[in-house]
């Protein structure tokens, strides 16, 4: 015989052990737990999010919800080592709401090799739990705090009309018009044909996946000029998953919050790249589904679509920012010029990264106060 079939499962990367429970990691705080409130909460197309209310104690305050990057999670808010974004908040009168979408490392999804595109987080996640929130707090005013895959995936959201009426919208990192570096790009696209018939996801946690694991590689890559000696920082901060960019400043992170890196970010799915790269590239948030009807609820890009945002935006983000570079000043610029009648404003903090513009030790002080004067004059 010549030619010999192969069983196409034999090609499949080996997905990681799949968790039998559906609960979520707890999370990590170091509020009055009767003030926490866990509200069991499922996305219409049935699975299973995390949606967490802190009670402040009245019934009259603006609500503010915060969406966290990929990978990431509600933890990134509530980092009990700092002053925090919901600390802040809560001394300023509002009343936070935090979402875990189906991309929160502290739900399985990320570790089972469940698959979605940013277009499910779109359409089902953030609506859904805008709408639940809605639901409870009546008629008070509505603000969300988005950063990185958050943000992004929210502006679809809003540009299909979906999240209509929101109070205002504090956007970190990325929103309509993602730009990365090109080497960032390049290792991205080689990641996903190259690794993609071993793995199905890059890890953090060094001492999870062990010396001898298929992983070693990727974390001695990660490794090659890194001023830092632990692992899961030499991924993260010198190599943001093997991409070659840079997550955070280093200095501006606690001793502690370092520690917790493995906690605070998971795996990086390698099966969202496809969508990924087609974002990067049309240098705007674009659909991934074209043929299934569920989605044609969402514009095939968002940037054509800006002019449904019907709230005032302001895009946040680091000088120091290594994954996503000036895509926020980009976007200013391209909205100023395509829907000057747009309320989109610009705020570069000086000195920041990426995710330190809330896991940083002095954020508090030179971060946060930027998103309290937003909001306060909207309020």
């Amino acid at each position: 015989m010549i030619f010999r079939t192969t069983n196409p499962r034999a090609t499949r990367p080996t997905l990681r052990k799949v968790r039998s429970t559906t609960a979520l990691r707890p999370l990590r705080h170091r509020l009055d737990p009767a003030k926490v409130e866990e509200i069991p909460f499922r996305a219409s197309d049935g699975v299973r999010l995390g949606l967490t209310r802190v009670d402040p104690g009245d019934r009259d305050r603006p609500a503010v919800l915060l969406l966290h990057g990929h990978t990431a999670s509600a933890d990134m808010f509530l980092l009990p080592e700092t002053r925090n974004l919901v600390d802040v908040l809560l001394d300023d009168g509002y009343e936070p709401w935090l979402l875990d979408w189906r991309g929160s490392c502290r739900l399985p999804y990320n570790e089972t090799g469940g698959r979605y595109t940013y277009d499910d987080v779109a359409l089902y996640d953030i609506p859904e739990a805008v709408a639940h929130i809605r639901n409870r707090i009546g008629d008070r005013p509505l603000f969300v705090v988005a950063h990185c895959i958050g943000s992004l995936t929210l502006s679809l959201s809003m540009t299909a009309g979906l999240v209509p009426g929101l109070a205002g919208v504090v956007s970190q990192g990325v929103f309509l018009t993602p730009k990365l570096a090109g080497r960032t790009s390049l290792s991205m696209t080689l990641a996903g044909e190259l690794l993609k018939s071993r793995i199905d996801h890059i890890p953090v946690d060094f001492r999870k996946v062990g010396l001898w694991s298929k992983y070693t590689p990727l974390f001695a890559l990660a490794s090659r000029k890194a001023s830092c000696p632990d692992p899961t920082c030499q991924i993260l901060h010198n190599s943001a998953w093997g991409t070659g960019a840079s997550l955070f400043v280093h200095e501006h992170l606690t001793d502690t919050t370092h520690g917790r890196l493995a906690e605070l970010l998971g795996p990086a799915p390698l099966w969202i790249l496809p969508h990924l790269r087609r974002i990067e590239l049309a240098r705007t948030v674009v659909r991934w589904h074209d043929t299934d009807h569920r989605y044609r609820a969402l514009p095939q890009n968002a940037l054509d679509a800006a002019a449904r945002i019907d709230t005032p935006v302001l895009l946040l983000a680091g000088s120091e920012n290594g994954l996503w570079l000036d895509s926020q000043k980009l976007c200013h610029d391209v909205l100023a010029r395509r829907r000057p009648e747009l309320d989109v404003t610009y705020t570069e903090i000086p000195g920041y990264g990426h995710l330190d513009t809330f896991l940083g030790r002095g954020a508090a002080l030179d971060v946060f106060g930027h998103i309290l004067d937003f909001l306060g004059e909207r309020r």
